[in-house]
């Protein structure tokens, strides 16, 4: 069975460059849609996957024993897939797994939204564990993300600003789903980034309110990348979804414009 791959064509006249959006824990290519209108609309291919156990892609019976190695080995297989080599995006531990692939896949440009920074997820780790112990006790316990989003509340706290419309977080806490733990140990330190190693120009964003990789987490990833980070206020984890999404998709796409991508 094939990875899910959402993808929408380009509008009017192709850019020559596809976009391959890479999702972060929780999710899968659901989470894009309103990005890949977006640039579809502006002429790219915009294609979504959803990486092994997620969406509607096989592997879900395996999940909590699934590696980022596994993650970033299906971003190259859907990246060598298409005609062109695309331009990687990916959210938050879809930017971690967007650096792994880019450790040894060519392409044309990466952009990396709230990803995982270079020292991993241990400081957010240790802030959940003083805002919330029970739920990182039920985590190690079970073996399963699933309790950090447990809750409407609690899926704001991790992935929303305060100021996201209540309609929004629930309609997408109804669609988050468990992920890998051995995933989660891989962020964490077993497989962390090694940024020297990518050679694809970056673009490093985040949200000042994100309440899993805050500012300074960001711009500890864009010092790695060696980029200036841009940051925006107001917003949180998920760029891709709160209300303030396309000012987030016009700056990527004024900076891919400008590479003539």
């Amino acid at each position: 069975m094939p990875l899910e791959v959402v993808s929408r064509p380009p509008v009017g006249s192709p850019r020559p460059t596809p976009l391959l959006f890479v999702h972060g824990a929780w999710h899968a290519a659901w989470c894009w849609e309103n990005f890949l209108g977006y640039f579809a609309e502006r002429g790219y291919a915009a294609h979504a996957l959803s990486l092994p156990g997620h969406g509607g892609s096989p592997g879900r019976e395996r999940l909590r024993w699934t590696r980022i190695a596994e993650y970033a080995a299906a971003v190259i297989e859907v990246a060598q897939g298409l005609p062109t080599p695309p331009v990687l995006i990916g959210h938050s531990m879809g930017g971690l797994t967007v650096q792994k692939a880019l450790e040894t896949c060519a392409a044309p440009a990466g952009v990396l939204l709230a990803s995982v920074p270079p020292g991993g997820v241990l400081a957010g780790t240790l802030r959940l564990s003083q805002r919330h112990p029970l739920v990182l006790l039920r985590v190690n316990l079970t073996f399963s993300l699933a309790p950090v989003v447990g809750t409407p509340a609690l899926a704001r706290e991790v992935l929303f600003s305060p100021g996201t419309p209540e309609a929004v977080v629930r309609a997408c806490h109804a669609r988050l789903q468990d992920e890998s733990y051995l995933a989660f140990l891989d962020m964490l330190a077993l497989d962390l980034p090694r940024p020297d190693r990518v050679r694809a120009p970056l673009l490093v964003l985040g949200g000042a309110q994100d309440g899993l990789f805050p500012p300074a987490e960001v711009e500890a990833t864009a010092r790695a990348c060696g980029v200036q980070a841009t940051v925006f206020p107001d917003m949180g984890h998920d760029l891709m979804l709160e209300p303030g999404w396309p000012q987030v998709a016009a700056h990527i796409a004024a900076w891919l414009e400008a590479r003539g991508l």
